[in-house]
């Protein structure tokens, strides 16, 4: 395994949003159990790169440092996110849907529903900076070392790696995701708000790992702010009926996208039109079996 971007620390100001971003977790206290109860994420994507903007929403049985996996398919770029963007966007939204909202609406390769998105986004207490590493993983037993050999010069005695994540970073791996971005996080019982992070990455798909969150345990809710020039069709992965349109998707200019994200514009080509929708998905994170996919 190469490590490619060593120790990036990124401090970073938070603000406002409910959701979160994917990612599996290893204790640095073995037997600690992790909890994600809230996902945000937002998603550019152009038909040949992605740039996905994260922020979660953590908590832990015992106080503990944490080390968190994402998977990826390509290496990323790894940038400073602004949480702003996550209550921006749904302002955007609101102000664009006509009322009454239309219900049962099915387009875009989403299951239709009726309400306003929630206006009002909310963070818990707020932690970075960040530490971060991204490294281009070749095998399960290089993930197993690396990760072994990190901790223990973090002063970790007897790292262990749940075997739930494990099982999900060979099956990545199979699928020929090689890439995968790891950073350090300090949790309590309490529930904290992860500082965002934009990470931009060669994709011939909309993606969002779920697999590697099969370590963490209880329910968790996904809302992901989605913005592409067209409306998608095919979900390969996750099936269609798990992913929710939360509202009729709205059309935003080249300008309005410049005013959330001056670099998801770029990506999309300052176009004249692009469709912005939100996609809510719930469930148990022990039995996500797919990651979002959608072309």
């Amino acid at each position: 395994m190469r490590h490619t971007v060593s120790l990036l620390v990124l401090g970073i100001v938070l603000a406002a949003s409910t959701a979160l971003a994917d990612r599996g977790s290893i204790p640095y206290k073995p037997g600690v159990r992790i909890f994600e109860p809230n996902q945000r994420a937002m998603i550019a994507f152009n038909g040949r790169e992605e740039i996905l903007l994260l922020s979660t929403d953590l908590r832990a049985s015992e106080p503990t440092k944490v080390l968190e996996v994402i998977p990826l398919p390509a290496e990323p770029k790894v940038n400073k996110g602004d949480v702003e963007v996550f209550r921006k966007a749904t302002e955007l939204i609101n102000r664009k849907l006509p009322p009454p909202m239309a219900r049962g609406y099915e387009r875009g390769g989403a299951k239709g529903a009726g309400r306003r998105p929630a206006g009002e986004i909310t963070f818990h207490k707020k932690i970075g900076p960040h530490d971060i590493s991204v490294a281009k993983v070749l095998d399960r037993r290089g993930f197993i070392r690396w990760v072994t050999e990190y901790l223990e010069k973090a002063g970790v005695d007897n790292p262990q790696i749940p075997a739930p994540l494990a099982e999900a970073i060979a099956e990545y791996l199979a699928d020929n995701y090689k890439w995968f971005v790891f950073d350090v996080v300090e949790l309590g019982k309490e529930t904290v708000t992860n500082d965002a992070i934009q990470y931009r990455f060669a994709s011939d798909c909309v993606y969002y790992p779920l697999r590697i969150t099969r370590a963490e345990e209880g329910d968790t809710s996904i809302r992901l702010l989605i913005l592409t020039p067209r409306l998608l069709s095919r979900f390969p992965g996750l099936p269609i009926g798990r992913v929710r349109l939360l509202h009729r998707p709205v059309t935003i200019t080249s300008a309005e996208l410049r005013e959330l994200n001056e670099d998801m514009d770029t990506l999309l080509g300052h176009r004249p039109n692009m469709n912005l929708r939100i996609w809510q998905i719930n469930g148990r994170l022990s039995e996500f079996k797919a990651d979002l996919i959608a072309k």
